[in-house]
C-alpha cells in the first residue's frame, strides 16, 4: 500500500510539474507574441510619426529653400512663407512636398533653371517662379522633371521664363491648374511654356499658358490627357506634337497663336470639343494635319482662322460634329488623304468650305449644313433633294495662284464657280455631299 501511495503521490507530482512547464511555456510565447506585436507597432508608428514640417522664411532657421531641402528626409514637408528667394538650381532628389504659402516669389536671376525634380513622388504647389536663364545650349526650365513617376505640379505661377515646365521621360504625373506667361519674341531665344518628351501618362488639365514659342508641345510622348486649358497668343503653335500616340485633346482653348495647333506624325488621336480661334496669319490655321492616321476630330469649333483645317497625308480620320464659321478656307486638303468621313458638321460663312488639290477623291461628305447651300427640300425630311458641290473652281485656281484671292467677291468668279458645279472638269466629281441638311445642327 505505501509503494502504491507514494507511487500515486510521485505521478501526481511529475503531472503536475509537466502542467507548470506548459504554462510557462505558453506565457513566454504570449510574452514574446506580445513584444512582437508592439515592437511592430513602434516601428510603424515611427515611420508613420517620422515625417516632418519645414517652415521657411527670410527671418527663419531655415531660411534658404536648397538648403533645407537637403536637410529634410524623405516624405517630409516644406512650407515656404511668402516673400523672396534668390535661388537657383534647387535639386529635388527624394519625394516631398514643397507648397507655397501666399505664393513666395523664387527668383532664378536667369542663372539657370529653378527646380530640378528626379525622384518619384515630388509635389510642387503654389510657387511663384521668375527669372530663368536663357541659353542657346540648354533647355532651362522653370520646372524640369527627369526620370520621375507620381508627380504633381499644380497652382505654379511661371513668369519671365525660358522654358516653362518640361517633362523629361517621366510618367504617371499630373501638370495642374498652372499659370505660364512668357514674353517670347523670336522663335530662337524661347522656348515651349509645356513640354513632354518621351514621356507617358501624364494629365495636363486646367493651364493657361500665354506668350511662349509653343504653348504645349509634345514629342513621342502616349496617353497624355490634355483638358480644359487655354493656350494663346503664343509665338508659334497653341499645342504642337510630333510622334504621340494615343492621346487625347479635349475643352481646350488655342486662340490668337502664330499658327494655331501643329498635329504631326501621329496615330490613335482624338481631339473633342476644342475651341480654334482668330488663328490668322499668312501661313496661320486653326489646325494642321500631316501624316495623321485612325484619328477623331470632334465637336469642335474652327472659328476666325485663315484656314481652319490644313490637311495633308492624313487619313482613316472622322471628322463628326465640328462648326466652321466664318475662316477664310474651312477646310484646305492638300496631298493624299484617303478614307477619311466628313458628317454633320457645319459650315458656316466661310470663304471657301473645301479646297481640295486633286481629281481623285474616296473620302465621304455626308448629312452636313453649308452655308451656302441653295437646294430645296420637296418632301420636308430635313436633307437636300440636290447634292451639295462643296469644292469652288476659284479655290483651284487660288491655290495655283495666291495672288488671284483678290478676285474673291468678282462676278466673273461666280460665273465659272457655277459653271464648275454643273459639269465638273478640274474638282473631283465625285466630292458631293448627297444629303446635305437644310440646318444647320444644333
Amino acid at each position: 500500500m505505501t509503494y502504491h501511495r507514494d507511487h500515486h503521490t510521485f505521478g501526481l507530482v511529475y503531472m503536475d510539474r509537466i502542467w507548470c512547464n506548459k504554462q510557462r511555456y505558453r506565457m513566454k510565447l504570449g510574452f514574446q507574441h506580445i513584444k512582437y506585436i508592439l515592437g511592430f507597432a513602434f516601428l510603424m508608428g515611427f515611420q508613420i510619426g517620422s515625417a516632418n514640417t519645414w517652415t521657411v522664411c527670410g527671418t527663419c532657421e531655415n531660411s534658404s529653400i536648397k538648403e533645407t531641402i537637403l536637410r529634410a528626409a524623405p516624405h517630409d514637408t516644406l512650407l515656404i512663407e511668402k516673400g523672396t528667394y534668390k535661388e537657383f538650381e534647387l535639386l529635388v532628389d527624394k519625394p516631398l512636398v514643397i507648397k507655397g504659402i501666399g505664393y513666395p516669389i523664387v527668383d532664378g536671376e536667369r542663372k539657370g533653371e529653378i527646380f530640378r525634380v528626379i525622384s518619384d513622388n515630388v509635389t510642387l504647389d503654389g510657387l511663384f517662379l521668375i527669372n530663368v536663364g536663357v541659353s542657346y545650349t540648354k533647355d532651362n526650365a522653370a520646372i524640369r522633371v527627369v526620370k520621375s513617376k507620381n508627380f504633381q505640379i499644380q497652382n505654379m505661377v511661371l513668369e519671365q521664363l525660358f522654358f516653362g515646365i518640361y517633362l523629361e521621360k517621366s510618367s504617371h504625373g499630373k501638370v495642374y491648374h498652372n499659370r505660364i506667361i512668357g514674353n517670347a519674341v523670336d522663335e530662337y531665344n524661347s522656348g515651349n511654356g509645356i513640354q513632354l518628351w518621351y514621356s507617358s501618362d501624364i494629365d495636363v488639365r486646367k493651364n493657361h499658358v500665354q506668350g511662349t514659342r509653343d504653348g504645349i508641345y509634345l514629342e513621342f510622348s502616349d496617353r497624355i490627357t490634355i483638358t480644359d486649358n487655354v493656350s494663346m497668343d503664343n509665338l508659334r503653335y497653341g499645342l504642337h506634337f510630333m510622334f504621340s500616340n494615343h492621346d487625347i485633346y479635349s475643352n481646350n482653348t488655342f486662340e490668337n497663336n502664330g499658327a494655331g495647333v501643329a498635329v504631326m506624325f501621329s496615330k490613335f488621336i482624338t481631339m473633342k470639343n476644342n475651341t480654334f480661334r482668330k488663328n490668322w496669319g499668312t501661313a496661320a490655321y486653326g489646325m494642321l494635319l500631316k501624316e495623321i492616321n485612325d484619328a477623331e476630330i470632334s465637336g469642335n469649333t474652327f472659328e476666325e482662322n485663315t484656314i481652319g483645317i490644313n490637311i495633308e497625308g492624313s487619313n482613316r480620320i472622322k471628322y463628326l460634329n465640328n462648326d466652321f464659321i466664318n475662316n477664310g478656307w474651312a477646310i484646305r486638303v492638300i496631298g493624299a488623304c484617303y478614307t477619311n468621313s466628313f458628317k454633320g458638321n457645319n459650315f458656316l460663312y466661310n470663304s471657301f468650305d473645301i479646297s481640295y488639290n486633286s481629281k481623285l477623291n474616296d473620302n465621304v461628305f455626308e448629312g452636313n449644313f453649308w452655308s451656302s447651300y441653295t437646294g430645296y427640300d420637296l418632301d420636308m425630311d430635313g436633307i437636300g433633294d440636290v447634292p451639295y458641290r462643296p469644292v469652288k473652281l476659284f479655290s483651284y485656281v487660288v491655290n495655283r495662284t495666291p495672288e488671284t484671292i483678290v478676285l474673291l467677291r468678282s462676278l466673273f468668279m461666280d460665273i465659272i464657280d457655277f459653271s464648275e458645279r454643273v459639269s465638273p472638269v478640274f474638282t473631283p466629281d465625285n466630292l458631293k455631299d448627297a444629303q446635305p441638311l437644310m440646318k444647320k445642327r444644333s
